[in-house]
């Protein structure tokens, strides 16, 4: 029986209340810990005599999080981003130290380089660029008008920030560690007995054309998941660190596996459209021993390695009933359609097995040998999006510094400094503008508890014991904020907005109109940076980038059609599940654009993976001269297609492919070549595809095609 099949059982008073009791308690677990880090970091900053503890406790709150691999990512490129800053700073004074105009310049040029950076990448790595900008304004911005300090402040400043790293660190290390790799570990077993379930039903015919969609999305969600926590677990053990290769290497098989079983079941499907029914049932034939063989209790927690031998033993099988199968087909074109559909099943069969003895390998308690095979997760970045970024952002201070000379404000630095923290912060983010929104409404109501502790509860109080006991019940309600997911922006703000104006040190300054005019010049930036993202909009997210996003995707069957082999294959499928993945994030689930999308990567998906199996065949065997070139030309002629498509393109790869195909047709040797051009030549032929509205023979006004 099918997964889908089962009605899960309702759950009861009890197993709700277990539930509801057990994420009350990581919630409240991560409120204490996170607490105590930011009283301790305090404590010892004020023991040690540093200027501002206030920045030390603030470096809790912003490294705050529930796991204790993603506080040690965090606070490992946090570090990272903090000395780049401060020298960026020092180098910036020292090199305008008189120089007012030419060092606001200089300062809005770096901080809008570093958000550029921050906005190439989605993990910890972009807030070290974030951290690279507002550290160098942390450094430079309260020295303009005494340069000779700007040393002190460079090191003043990377005492306390590296001070909240080290007992943020220890604090999530040591006291109820939470272990990504507890979640990474459940969630590639999760993932790999639903994919296996899946393959299962495929297998069986048990899944609708619908729900490959569903199916593929979900794929490429669950590989992307599997890399962000991946390149944070490493930072928790050494045998995560150990066991990083060999996740690598599980999470790319993964997604080859995916992908072959997508042309597979594309092939029979238009095989099925087209009447060809004795070759489609043949190759449905063929793959069943694979439906048996995962016939096994992996969803109830059953290790991966009782498949192993199972699924050698179908392999045999389908070996043996190839011959048979061949021999039932009566003409030549159901041979090629079921020669072509034989070699995908063959092909699939060795991925599965593969992916299977790599999870085998990791579910094992200890890890013998080596990951073998060595790859990487590419990332896709477009450098034009995270140009505009860095122009909006130097441009909001530039303009923020012009007001500044103008009109002398004695707290312009404050408002300067909030804004490059959040224009930093919120340049990566979809959609900046509810971001600020969000963080201002709680910045502001941090602002009046910290009002009401600073002026009405710790002035009765005196010690370091009295302060704790004075500010942490309203510190307690940001945390709190921060650990539920629909309050989590305003809880960061609240945290920040609380910190920023209590401004913790050993002699406390009780001036209620210094407090508001520091607070107003606060809210100024914070509102210059929400006013930035309004009038300038960001690159991500936008129509625009969408559609870049998509010429970026067609253009990977450039890539796998003339890029050096070594290596293309994890290149070409971690490119398309982070470039998918992406765009996927910026567009509304079931509407025209997400299905269009999904359809191109289908698409992009299977002729770019059929292209780098046929070249990797070509590489390996001598061809004719006359043979090698029609065959270049025609993969030439498919990038082309996919980079420029329209019914020119369209018809010149349809004939570049026929010409291909006759001069190798006959041949038994180029028989393997031949299949991947039949792939080639089915998906282009497809009328449901993506390439239908190219054709001249087939209507173009059928909604949204699909590549399946």
């Amino acid at each position: 029986m099918s997964a889908t099949d089962v009605q899960p059982a309702t759950p009861g008073t009890r197993e709700i209340l277990v539930a509801t009791l057990r994420e009350e308690t990581i919630t409240w677990l991560f409120v204490v810990k996170s607490l105590l880090a930011f009283y301790v970091t305090g404590w010892l900053a004020m023991r040690l005599a540093l200027p501002q503890p206030g920045t030390a406790m603030l470096t809790t709150v912003i490294v705050a999080n529930r796991q204790t691999g993603m506080v040690l990512a965090k606070s490992f490129y946090r570090a990272i981003g903090t000395l780049v800053g401060a020298l960026a700073g020092f180098l910036i004074v020292a090199l305008f130290p008189q120089q007012r105009v030419l060092f606001l310049c200089a300062l809005s040029l770096w901080v809008g380089m570093c958000a550029g950076g921050a906005a190439l990448y989605r993990n910890f790595k972009a807030y070290a660029f974030v951290l690279a900008g507002y550290t160098a304004a942390i450094v430079a911005l309260p020295v303009i008008n005494d340069p000779l300090e700007v040393f002190n402040s460079a090191v003043w400043r990377l005492s306390e920030v590296l001070l909240g790293l080290a007992v943020s660190a220890a604090v999530s290390d040591l006291v109820f560690p939470s272990r990504i790799r507890d979640d990474l570990r459940r969630l590639c077993r999760a993932q790999f007995a639903n994919f296996i379930d899946f393959v299962q039903r495929v297998m069986c015919g048990k899944v609708a054309r619908a729900d490959i969609e569903n199916a593929h999305l979900r794929f490429v969600r669950d590989a992307v998941t599997v890399e962000d926590l991946r390149s944070s677990v490493i930072f928790e053990d050494p045998e995560a660190r150990a066991r990083s290769g060999h996740m690598l290497l599980f999470n790319q098989r993964f997604m080859a596996t995916s992908t072959t079983l997508q042309t597979l079941h594309h092939l029979i499907n238009r095989l099925k459209r087209k009447g060809h029914e004795a070759a489609a049932n043949a190759l449905i034939e063929l793959y069943r021993p694979l439906a048996g063989a995962l016939d096994a209790p992996i969803e109830a927690g059953g290790s991966a390695r009782v498949l192993l031998p199972r699924l050698d033993g179908a392999r045999h099988a389908i070996k043996q009933r190839k011959a048979t199968l061949r021999a039932q087909m009566n003409s030549a074109y159901d041979m090629l359609d079921f020669d072509t559909g034989a070699a995908l099943v063959d092909r699939f069969a060795d991925e599965l097995y593969a992916y299977v003895e790599t999870a085998s390998a990791l579910q094992a308690p200890k890890l013998f040998g080596t990951a073998g095979e060595r790859v990487r997760f590419e990332r896709s970045n477009d450098f034009l999006g995270a140009g505009l970024t860095m122009l909006r952002t130097a441009l909001t201070m530039g303009v923020l510094s012009l007001f500044w000379i103008i009109s002398a404000w004695p707290s312009g630095a404050s408002t300067m400094l909030l804004a490059t923290v959040f224009a930093g912060l919120f340049a990566a983010t979809p959609n900046p503008s509810q971001w600020v929104h969000h963080t201002s409404v709680g910045f502001f109501f941090g602002i009046c508890a910290s009002f009401l502790c600073q002026f009405f509860v710790l002035p009765l109080m005196d010690g370091f014991g009295l302060l704790v006991a004075g500010s942490a019940p309203f510190l307690m309600i940001g945390m709190a904020m921060m650990a539920w997911p629909v309050t989590a922006r305003a809880g960061v703000g609240y945290c920040m907005g609380f910190t920023l104006t209590l401004a913790a040190r050993n002699e406390m300054n009780y001036d209620v109109v210094f407090f508001w005019n520091d607070t107003l010049a606060q809210l100024a930036g914070l509102a210059a940076a929400g006013l930035a993202f309004a009038l300038v909009p960001p690159a991500i997210g936008s129509l625009w980038l969408r559609r870049r996003q998509l010429e970026r995707l067609r253009r990977q069957v450039r890539l796998a059609a003339s890029a050096p082999l070594p290596g293309l294959h994890a290149r070409f499928e971690s490119v398309n599940h982070d470039l998918f993945g992406q765009i996927v994030a910026q567009t509304e689930r079931g509407s025209e654009a997400s299905r269009s999308l999904v359809a191109w990567t289908l698409s992009v998906h299977e002729v770019g993976r059929t292209l780098l199996e046929l070249r990797n065949d070509m590489a390996g065997r001598p061809l004719p001269e006359e043979v090698r070139e029609a065959i270049e030309r025609c993969i030439d002629a498919i990038a082309q297609l996919y980079e420029d498509p329209d019914t020119a393109t369209y018809t010149q790869a349809r004939d570049a492919l026929a010409a291909a195909m006759a001069m190798i047709e006959g041949d038994e040797a180029m028989s393997p070549l031949l299949n991947h051009l039949h792939v080639l030549r089915l998906a282009m032929l497809d009328e449901q595809s993506v390439l239908a509205s190219y054709m001249q023979d087939q209507p173009s006004s059928q909604g949204v095609a699909h590549a399946t």
